[in-house]
């Protein structure tokens, strides 16, 4: 199967994924869900779904549970609208990507406050020795 071939069937199973979230699935523990990915295999057999929710962990366990119990109607809905033979099994999983963006945000701002420190102690600093340690072309000639 190409690689070309594969992501656009992913692109479609992402939004096909999202419309069935949308209009189709009633549930009340499905909370503010966003799809963020889908991955297909390159036989076409299994596609991931990446999703995250915004919410505590309670609400994210209930979207899971949600999404869980959805998931034959949403395979039956990407089936129909993808024409294959074999529609793809579904597996939605949490995206960490929010989670590593907070890590990375908070390293950010302890190296600005590590910059800062040593800004502030080289703001009184004086060097150790002359101001300029080589020698000018004044000095070599009075030796």
């Amino acid at each position: 199967m190409s690689e070309a071939r594969v992501r656009r069937l992913a692109g479609r199973i992402h939004e096909l994924t999202a419309a069935a979230l949308r209009k189709q699935v009633k549930d009340p523990r499905l909370g503010m869900v966003t799809i963020t990915d889908a991955r297909l295999t390159n036989d076409l057999r299994e596609a991931t779904v990446y999703y995250t929710v915004l919410g505590d962990a309670e609400e994210r366990a209930a979207s899971a549970a949600a999404l869980e119990s959805a998931k034959g109607l949403i395979r039956t809905s990407v089936g129909r609208a993808l024409g294959l033979r074999h529609t793809p099994s579904l597996a939605f999983v949490t995206d960490a990507v929010p989670e590593q963006v907070q890590h990375i945000d908070e390293l950010l701002e302890k190296a600005r406050e590590a910059d800062a420190q040593v800004q502030r102690q080289a703001a009184g600093a004086r060097y150790a020795g002359e101001a300029n340690p080589y020698r000018t072309a004044d000095e070599d000639e009075d030796v």
